[in-house]
C-alpha cells in the first residue's frame, strides 16, 4: 500500500509538474508569437510596432535634446565654393554663399533637413498619390481625393510648366541646384534620422526633382485659384429668373470699397470681345441641374496687405504689411530664412519644396501678397460621338480625344486604374465613373478648363522679385506671372509704394464662366487675355496708402468683366481703409496692433438693422437676456467676448430663415448669397421678396423673420452657455492641425480672437499664416511671426515654438544678419558647406 501510494503520488506530481510546464511553455510560446505578430504586423498601424519602438531606429530617435547642437561641417562635390549658415536662437538660417547656385543648393538642403516629410506629403497630395501610404480610406475617400487631383490635371499642369522652367537658363540653374541640395540630404539620411511621419506611415522618402517643385506650385494654384461656383450658379439659374439672380449675386456690392479707389479712370480696353448670340437664351433659364459636389479649397483663402507712404509715417519712410490667410497646419506652410549672395540679400518666408523667398524684403524693397480671387477655372459640357469617347464634337466637326491611364497604387490593396479623357480644352473631370464627393449618378461629361494648365515659370518671377531694386524691376518681374493671381504690393526705400493685381486673366464677356458652358462651340472659349498693363494697378496714390483684402479690385468703370463681385469679401477692406485714412505718424508698432485688431465692421453694419426690426415685446425673459448682452457688446471679436457668438448664431439663423425656403427648390448643389448681399438688400428694401416664407400661408414681414430667427437661435445659445463655450475663443475653437490630423501632434483650442470679416481673420483652422511688418528705413526695421516653428520634427522644441507668441498677437524682430556679424551673440550654431 505505501509503495502504491508513493507510486501514485510520484506520478501525480510528475504529471502535474509536466502538464504545468507544458502549459507554461505553450502560454509563453503563444505570448511570444503574439508579440512577434503585434510588433511585426502592419494591420494595427501603417508601420510595424516593433520597428517604431526600436531604440536604434524607432521614434525615440526623433526626440531632439533641448540643447541639441545644429553646428556641422559638410562637403558636397556639387558645390562651387564655400558657404556658411548661421542659425539664430529661433533656428532661422542666415545663408551666406559665394554664388547663386550654392545659395539654392543650401536652401534645398535646409528645407529637406527641417521639413522633408512635409515637402513630400504636399506634392504627393497634389499628384493624387496619398492612397499609396494612407490606403483607400473609409468609403474610398482618400482614393476619390486622389482621383480628383488626377482628373483636375494637377500633374498635367505641372508637366506643362516644365519646358518653361527648364527652358530658361536662370530657372534651370536655380531648380537644378535646389533639387541637388534636397537630394544631398536624402542621400545622407539613415533610417534612424527619418522624420517621425515616415516611420509612422512605414514610408521612405523619394528623390526630389523639378517636377515636384512644379507640383508644389500647382498645389498653391489649387488653394488660391481653384475656387469657383459654376455648378452652384448653374443650378440657381434653373430656378431664379435673371433679374432675381442678379440681386442674389450682384456684380458690385453696395458696400464695396475696392482696391483701386472708386472713380479711378481706366484706359480703353485693348481687346474687343464677341458675346455668343445664344448666350442669354442658353443661360436664362437653365433647363438642367448638376448634382456633383466638388472638393474645394477654403473660400476664405486670402490675405491682407497694405503699404503706407512716408507722408503718413513717423519715420518718413514707407511701411509695408502683409498677413496671408491660409490653412493653419503643423509643420507650418512657411519656413523663415535669409538668403545672401553677391547678387541679392533677401529675408522672409519660403515654401519648403521651392527655391527663393515668397514674401519678404531685400536691401531695397519689400513685397507682400494677397490673393486676387479671380475666376480662372471653367467647366464645359462635352458631347462625344459614342461611348468610346474617342471623338468629341467641336464647331460642327468631330475631333479626336486622347486618353491618360492613371494608376493608383493603394496601400494594402490592389492598384486601381482610371481612364481620363483629354480634349483640347482639358481633361474630363466628371463623367459617369467619377462624380465627386457624393457619388451621384451622372451621364454627362464635364471638362475643366483651368489657367493652371497653361505653361508658366513661377520660379523665375520669385527670383526676379527677390533681386528687384526698384519699381521698374518689380513691374518687369510681374509680366511673367501666370497663376495664382495675386495682389502684389510693393514698397521701396526710395519712397515708392505700388500695388498690381497680377496674373494671366482671361478677358471675358459678361456672364462667361458663371455657369457650365457648351464645349461644342469655340464662341464660349476664352477669346484672349487682358494685357498686362490693363490689369488693375496703382502707384503712389494721393491718399498716402494702398491696401488689398481680397475684395473686388475695381468699381464698375473697369472695362473687363470680373464675374460676381459678391463672391469677393467686403468688410476687411472697408475697415482697413477706414483705419489707414485716419492714421498719421504711423509706426511699426501701430501696424502690428492693426494686424491683430478684432473690430467687427460687419457686425457694425448688421447689428443696427437686426435691432431695428426685432419685436422686443415678443421675447421672453431668457431671450431678452441674450438680446441685452448683444446690445452691450463692444463689436470686438476678442477671445473672451460673448457678443460675437450671439451675433453669429443669430445671423446664421436669419440666413436660414431668409434663403432656406426658396433655395430648397434647387435640385443639386447650390450656395447661399454672401452675408453682405443679405444686409445690403434689407437696408435697401425692408420688403425684400425673400423675406417671406413661401411655405406658410401668411406673408411674413422683416420684423417677423428677424424675431423668429432670434428666437430659434436662443436654444442653441443656452446649450453653448451650459457647455461653457459661449466665449468667442472657445466657440470658434482655433487650432493648428498636424497635416495627418493627429491630435497629439497638433495645437488645439488656442485663446485667439478674430474671424472671417475681421482684420485678424482667424477662424477654426484657418487664418494669418505669417504676419510681417517692414519699415523701409536706411536700416530696415522688420517684424514677423507665424503659427508654427522652424522644425518639422514634433520631437523638437522648435516644432511649435512660435505658436504662443502668434496666439498672443505679438511679434519677434527679424534680424537681417550682415556678413561682419558672425560673432554676434544671436548666432547659436554654424554650418559650413564646402566642395
Amino acid at each position: 500500500m505505501p509503495i502504491l501510494y508513493q507510486y501514485l503520488t510520484f506520478n501525480y506530481y510528475f504529471f502535474s509538474t509536466f502538464t504545468m510546464r507544458i502549459a507554461v511553455f505553450l502560454f509563453m510560446a503563444l505570448l511570444t508569437a503574439g508579440l512577434v505578430y503585434i510588433l511585426d504586423t502592419t494591420r494595427l498601424l501603417p508601420a510595424p510596432l516593433g520597428k517604431l519602438l526600436s531604440p536604434q531606429q524607432g521614434v525615440w530617435q526623433n526626440a531632439e535634446p533641448v540643447n541639441n547642437n545644429f553646428s556641422d561641417e559638410l562637403k558636397f562635390p556639387k558645390l562651387k565654393g564655400k558657404a556658411h549658415v548661421y542659425l539664430d536662437e529661433n533656428l532661422v538660417p542666415h545663408v551666406f554663399a559665394e554664388n547663386g547656385d550654392d545659395l539654392y543648393f543650401i536652401q534645398g538642403y535646409l528645407h529637406a533637413k527641417f521639413r522633408l516629410w512635409q515637402m513630400e506629403f504636399q506634392v504627393r497630395a497634389a499628384a493624387g498619390r496619398l492612397s499609396e501610404t494612407l490606403g483607400a480610406g473609409d468609403n474610398n475617400a482618400i482614393l476619390n481625393y486622389d482621383r480628383g487631383m488626377r482628373r483636375l490635371g494637377m500633374v498635367y499642369g505641372a508637366e506643362n510648366a516644365m519646358p518653361e522652367i527648364e527652358g530658361n537658363p536662370i530657372t534651370k540653374s536655380i531648380t537644378d541646384s535646389y533639387t541637388d541640395g534636397v537630394n544631398a540630404f536624402i542621400e545622407d539620411i539613415d533610417e534612424s534620422q527619418l522624420p517621425l511621419e515616415y516611420k509612422l506611415l512605414g514610408q521612405n522618402p523619394e528623390k526630389w526633382n523639378t517636377l515636384k517643385t512644379a507640383l508644389l506650385f500647382q498645389y498653391m494654384a489649387l488653394d488660391l485659384a481653384g475656387h469657383e461656383d459654376d455648378f452652384e450658379h448653374h443650378n440657381a439659374a434653373s430656378v431664379f429668373p435673371k433679374e432675381v439672380f442678379e440681386k442674389l449675386y450682384p456684380l458690385y456690392p453696395d458696400s464695396l470699397d475696392p482696391i483701386i479707389p472708386r472713380g479711378t479712370p481706366f484706359m480703353q480696353p485693348g481687346l474687343a470681345l464677341n458675346t455668343p448670340a445664344t448666350a442669354d437664351s442658353l443661360f436664362y433659364p437653365i433647363k438642367d441641374t448638376i448634382g456633383i459636389r466638388q472638393t474645394k479649397p477654403d473660400k476664405d483663402n486670402g490675405s491682407n496687405n497694405w503699404a503706407v507712404a512716408g507722408s503718413k509715417t513717423k519715420s518718413g519712410r514707407p511701411i509695408l504689411c502683409n498677413d496671408p490667410h491660409l490653412g493653419l497646419n503643423l509643420p507650418s506652410l512657411w519656413f523663415e530664412m535669409q538668403l545672401h549672395s553677391p547678387t541679392h540679400n533677401m529675408y522672409g518666408v519660403s515654401l519648403p519644396g521651392a527655391p527663393g523667398i515668397i514674401i519678404g524684403f531685400n536691401d531695397y524693397c519689400a513685397i507682400g501678397l494677397t490673393n486676387a480671387g479671380r475666376d480662372v477655372r471653367d467647366y464645359y459640357e462635352m458631347k462625344f460621338k459614342d461611348d468610346s469617347r474617342k471623338e468629341y464634337q467641336f464647331n460642327g466637326r468631330w475631333k479626336a480625344s486622347t486618353f491618360r491611364i492613371e494608376e493608383f497604387k493603394i496601400k494594402g490593396a490592389a492598384a486601381y486604374y482610371d481612364t481620363v479623357v483629354y480634349t483640347s480644352l482639358g481633361p474630363v473631370m466628371y463623367d459617369a465613373s467619377f462624380t465627386g464627393q457624393n457619388r451621384v449618378k451622372n451621364n454627362k461629361n464635364y471638362v475643366v478648363y483651368w489657367l493652371a494648365h497653361h505653361p508658366g515659370n513661377t520660379p523665375y518671377v520669385i527670383h526676379q522679385l527677390n533681386q528687384a531694386k526698384n519699381y521698374d524691376d518689380y513691374v518687369e518681374a510681374l509680366r511673367y506671372f501666370v497663376v495664382p493671381a495675386q495682389n502684389f504690393l510693393f514698397a521701396s526705400k526710395t519712397g515708392d509704394i505700388a500695388i498690381w493685381q497680377n496674373g494671366k486673366f482671361p478677358a471675358r464677356w459678361k456672364g462667361q464662366g458663371d455657369f457650365v458652358m457648351p464645349g461644342t462651340d469655340s464662341a464660349y472659349l476664352w477669346q484672349g487675355f487682358i494685357p498686362h498693363d490693363e490689369n488693375p494697378h496703382l502707384m503712389n496714390p494721393s491718399r498716402g496708402f494702398l491696401s488689398s483684402a481680397n475684395q473686388l479690385p475695381v468699381d464698375s468703370a473697369y472695362p473687363y468683366y470680373l464675374g460676381f463681385g459678391s463672391d469677393y469679401p467686403v468688410y476687411r477692406g472697408v475697415i482697413i481703409n477706414r483705419m489707414l485714412s485716419k492714421m498719421n505718424n504711423i509706426t511699426p508698432d501701430d501696424m502690428q496692433k492693426m494686424q491683430v485688431d478684432n473690430y467687427n465692421v460687419f457686425a457694425e453694419t448688421a447689428r443696427p438693422v437686426l435691432l431695428k426690426y426685432i419685436k422686443e415685446d415678443k421675447l421672453n425673459a431668457e431671450e431678452s437676456k441674450y438680446l441685452s448682452r448683444l446690445k452691450k457688446w463692444n463689436l470686438r471679436n476678442d477671445p473672451a467676448e460673448g457678443g460675437p457668438v450671439i451675433f453669429n448664431v443669430w445671423f446664421d439663423s436669419l440666413e436660414n430663415a431668409v434663403w432656406g425656403d426658396e433655395f430648397a427648390k434647387i435640385k443639386g448643389v447650390y450656395k447661399w448669397p454672401q452675408e453682405s448681399t443679405l444686409i445690403d438688400n434689407i437696408i435697401k428694401d425692408s420688403a425684400f421678396s425673400f423675406i417671406d416664407n413661401i411655405n406658410t400661408p401668411d406673408k411674413e414681414t422683416i420684423n417677423d423673420v428677424v424675431t423668429i430667427a432670434f428666437q430659434h437661435a436662443v436654444p442653441s445659445l443656452q446649450q453653448l452657455e451650459r457647455d461653457d463655450v459661449l466665449s468667442w475663443a472657445k466657440f470658434k475653437g482655433t487650432g493648428i492641425r498636424h497635416l495627418l490630423r493627429l491630435p497629439a501632434l497638433s495645437r488645439m483650442n488656442l485663446p485667439v480672437g478674430g474671424g472671417s470679416h475681421i482684420i485678424n481673420a482667424t477662424k477654426d483652422f484657418h487664418g494669418p499664416s505669417w504676419r510681417m511688418v517692414v519699415q523701409l528705413t536706411d536700416e530696415t526695421e522688420a517684424y514677423g511671426i507665424y503659427p508654427g516653428g522652424q522644425s518639422g520634427n514634433p520631437g523638437s522644441r522648435y516644432y511649435d515654438s512660435f505658436v504662443n507668441t502668434w496666439a498672443a498677437g505679438k511679434y519677434k524682430k527679424l534680424w537681417v544678419m550682415k556678413e561682419n556679424e558672425t560673432a554676434d551673440k544671436r548666432v547659436k550654431w554654424k554650418m559650413s558647406f564646402t566642395k
